[in-house]
Order: structure tokens, then sequence, then C-alpha cells
């Protein structure tokens, strides 16, 4: 059986979640960001359980359908810009469509209603938050973030991060990344 969960968003919360599983007595087969399948149906006094345990932890137990395809928007997402090194041979739109198994237009219509923002806007701040990550650790220039993130040039990096955070790059690195957001509050 496979059960859906929101705010997974890294390896440690992979962990955190497949530790609650088995103190909840139930046996995961996968752990995925996302998603767990587990080998047997819980009962519902295991899922009531589990629940409240993830629920202390920032996660939650997702049941309706949209619900879903939303988180496993937001899953994709990070996983691409967070966890892929590198371009997509596909653009975003039509990554998400091959994954998901359904038209984009769903999809966008679907996150626009239900998060009162735009997929596209989800992705900048996306790729803004790891920008500001790479910049912190101070190991590759702006030319190098920009290649790795797969934006066209330093200037269109330049100008979206302001666009977004309203300081420049070397502003932000100024001010030791005190504006960092945490993943899942995006």
């Amino acid at each position: 059986m496979k059960l859906y969960i929101k705010n997974m968003v890294c390896s440690r919360c992979k962990m955190m979640v497949k530790t609650e599983l088995e103190k909840a007595g139930m046996q995961p087969v996968s752990v995925d960001l996302g998603e767990v399948e587990v080998k047997e149906t819980p009962a519902p006094a295991q899922l009531k359980q589990l629940e409240g345990a993830l629920n202390e932890l920032g996660f939650e137990l997702i049941d309706d359908q949209k619900s879903r395809v939303i988180e496993q928007i937001k899953t994709l997402i990070i996983e691409q810009v967070h966890h892929t090194k590198g371009q997509s041979p596909l653009k975003l739109s039509a990554l998400l469509s091959s994954k998901l198994n359904y038209d984009y237009g769903y999809l966008s219509n679907l996150f626009s209603a239900v998060e009162g923002s735009t997929i596209e806007k989800y992705y900048i701040a996306q790729r803004i938050e790891k920008v500001k990550e790479l910049l912190i650790y101070d190991e590759l220039s702006l030319s190098e973030i920009a290649f790795q993130l797969t934006y066209s040039s330093v200037a269109y990096l330049s100008s979206q991060f302001k666009q977004v955070t309203g300081m420049t790059p070397s502003a932000f690195k100024a001010l030791q990344g005190s504006k960092r957001r945490n993943i899942e509050d995006i």
C-alpha cells in the first residue's frame, strides 16, 4: 500500500519517516520523497499513531488525490533543483507531464487553484533558495552557479535573484545568508 506524505524534502526526512513507520509497526518496502510503500495495509490505529508522530515532525499524511498531485509536483521540482546535477533534457512542463501522466495545463491550473501561486513561481523560488545555499557555501563563482542551475547567463540569474529577494547576489552574500528559508516553507 502507498502512503503520501507532505513536506518530505531530503534524505534526513526519509530516515525520520522510515523510523516513525517502524515505530508504528509498519514494514516500509520503499521510502521516497513524498511517497512511502508499506508491505501490508496498516490498521486504523497504526495510521492514527503514524499521523500524530509525523505531524509532530512537521510532516502530514495526504489522503486526497488533488493534494497528492500538488505534493508530487513540489517533490519533482525539489528533486530537479536541489538533488539533480546539470540540466534535464526536458522542459519543466514536459518533465512534470511525463512523470505524473497529466496534461501540463491541468497540473498548472490545479497547482494555481490550490496553492494560490503558479508552478513557475514555485520553481523560481526553489532555484533562488539553491542559489542562496551555493552563495553561502562560497565554493562556486556566480557563473558556475548559473551554469549548474541552468540559467542562460549570470545576468539573468542576478536579475531573477534581485527580483525575488530585493537584493543582488553579492549583497546577499555580504549578509552571510541571514535570509535563507527552509525548503518546506517555500
